[in-house]
């Protein structure tokens, strides 16, 4: 695998870290700025808004630019966004430059995944995906925990400067290995030939997929912390431990799927959410002790992130003419997708239905993404015309002419 991946895994470290620490430092940053915990948890939801509106408005500005250029300056405005929210005096300045951190996020998996791809022979387009979101599952496993601690001993703007940081020698990376030639291409495919793309109905079915695969994710991770601790029997100071266990779980998953996916990808995509309905709907039997608990994280992680290179390669190849606004746009809708599960499970939650509830409605969200990911496969083969008796002759007397031409 190329080398240059590794400057893309290292933006995408960053840009993990950063999106899932403020979680753990809503405590801090809510004393030091003097406001609630649920008023500091609008920081939240505002870098997933960041991501949501950047992710298709910046894809489709920089439609024109070199690809290696519009991955540096994507992580330039990271570190700014990082920058200003260390920097930060009050809570609205804060919630201005934690909008403004996730503004590049989308935009910039999109982009460096239409990169990455271009990079590697076509059996191994998954995998260089899944190489570059290693990246944002190993920050669940390490960049997290640690900027958690940095934050809790140093301060919360500390861990914001760190970031930063992180921002910076990936852009260096970007600067060092990724080659000059990967260009936008030609006329055809500027902002109207990307725009053009959104109008598939293969793109929006797709997209619906990441939605209610990954929001069957999100319903359930959302409320983790209460199925870990109120059903399972852990106490919260275990919590952070089986977090990082599920970190491990979505980096094997996320390996797996990209591998699985070079050779089947609708049946690696439709392997991974039929093995999170199973996962989410054994979470009730899961969560009643504390070892089948800890499993039941980690097979979370797997099943969910097997899913993750699939999602992304499939839109690609469904806006194959102009790939790099749909792509950023998939990041989008896993943000949608983190937004509208964990409503969902809040739901579930709230009806009295038992601590572990959002995991069942996680597993009938992951249901609707088998649904929605048939209804692309019957799509694409109505719109795959059967090859004709001649046509396959003629194929097959081409390929004899040639394999006697290399003899």
């Amino acid at each position: 695998m190329p080398l240059a991946l590794l400057a893309l895994a290292v933006g995408a470290f960053g840009i993990g870290t950063t999106e899932f620490v403020m979680m753990g430092l809503l405590p801090d940053v809510a004393d030091d700025l003097n406001i609630s915990i649920p008023t500091a948890g609008h920081l939240v939801s505002a870098y997933a808004l960041g991501v949501v509106v950047g992710a298709p408005l910046l894809a489709a500005a920089t439609a024109r630019m070199s690809r290696r250029t519009v991955l540096m300056s994507l992580m330039g405005l990271f570190v700014v966004g990082n920058a200003l929210s260390a920097l930060a005096p009050d809570h609205h300045w804060l919630l201005a430059a934690r909008l403004l951190s996730g503004l590049p996020h989308g935009a910039f998996f999109g982009v460096g995944a239409v990169v990455a791809t271009g990079m590697v022979a076509p059996e191994r387009k998954a995998r260089s995906v899944s190489l570059m979101f290693l990246g944002l599952t190993v920050a669940n496993v390490a960049g997290v925990p640690v900027a958690t601690l940095m934050g809790q001993h140093l301060g919360w703007r500390a861990t914001f400067l760190g970031v930063s940081a992180i921002g910076l020698v990936a852009i260096a990376a970007l600067a060092l290995l990724i080659p000059h030639d990967h260009q936008h291409a030609a006329s055809g495919a500027g902002l109207r030939g990307e725009l053009a793309a959104l109008r598939s109905l293969p793109v929006w079915l797709a997209l619906g997929t990441t939605v209610a695969g990954f929001g069957a994710l999100f319903s359930a991770y959302s409320y983790i912390t209460p199925m870990l601790t109120e059903s399972a029997g852990f106490a919260e100071s275990d919590v952070t431990l089986l977090l990082a266990l599920f970190g491990v779980g979505a980096t094997a998953g996320n390996l797996l799927g990209g591998r699985l996916a070079d050779h089947h990808l609708r049946g690696t995509l439709f392997g991974g959410l039929g093995s999170l309905v199973v996962v989410l709907s054994l979470f009730p039997l899961l969560m009643s002790a504390q070892w089948s608990a800890a499993l039941g994280v980690v097979l979370l992680g797997v099943a969910a992130f097997a899913t993750g290179s699939p999602l992304q390669l499939m839109v690609m190849d469904k806006a194959a003419s102009a790939p790099s606004l749909a792509s950023s746009a998939n990041q989008a809708a896993f943000n949608l997708a983190n937004a509208g599960g964990a409503w969902i499970g809040g739901l579930a939650l709230a009806a009295g239905l038992g601590a572990t509830a959002p995991a069942v409605a996680g597993a009938a969200l992951a249901v609707l993404g088998l649904a929605v990911a048939a209804t692309a496969w019957t799509v694409d083969r109505r719109r795959t015309p059967a090859p004709s008796p001649a046509r396959i002759v003629a194929k097959s007397a081409a390929a004899r002419r040639e394999e006697a031409l290399h003899h």
